[in-house]
């Protein structure tokens, strides 16, 4: 039960260490990703596109102007970043002592649900389409559901341990 307690909150820190590093560059990867919807052509004018498409190529295309323009914006998503990797080294405590350290399992819960109101009255207020919010909120559901299986694995390994308990 430790081990699958340990993979699952593994797979949490993965996630966010992951996420984390994708902040840094941004431009980089939308450039990407921008070839890849325009079938490598170049094709960046917004009025050739609709959807999701569009949306991609606009947030590109801010990028690029604001980086150029104003480049220590993106120091706010380097602190992003860092803010995700930070965030990843809570959940050391509780992948050592799940039991001691399920404070923190509650606080990732916590996180993981206000992420849908935060997508959902911010995104309005900044312009973002709501298909987009609904990605952002998948974030929160898809990490929630780990952390309250972590939950569930901690409270039985109090159950099955309880001298354990005693002497922490």
């Amino acid at each position: 039960m430790l081990v699958r307690f340990r993979a699952t909150i593994s797979l949490v820190i993965i996630g966010l260490v992951i996420s984390g590093a994708t902040a840094f560059p941004l431009l980089h990867e939308l450039n990407i990703l921008s070839g890849w919807i325009t079938d490598g052509s170049g094709d960046f004018n917004l009025q050739h596109h609709t959807g999701l498409e569009h949306w991609i190529l606009r947030v590109r295309e801010g990028l690029e102007v604001t980086y150029q323009n104003y480049p220590f914006v993106a120091y706010g998503t380097d602190w992003l970043a860092f803010g995700h990797i930070i965030i990843a080294l809570f959940f050391i405590l509780p992948w050592m002592e799940p039991v001691q350290y399920r404070g923190v399992l509650y606080v990732g819960v916590v996180s993981c649900v206000l992420v849908i109101p935060l997508a959902l009255i911010c995104g309005p207020i900044r312009g973002i389409p709501f298909y987009w919010r609904l990605i952002d909120c998948s974030f929160g559901v898809l990490c929630v559901v780990p952390l309250l299986y972590a939950v569930w694995l901690s409270k039985r390994l109090e159950r099955e341990q309880p001298s354990r308990r005693n002497n922490l």
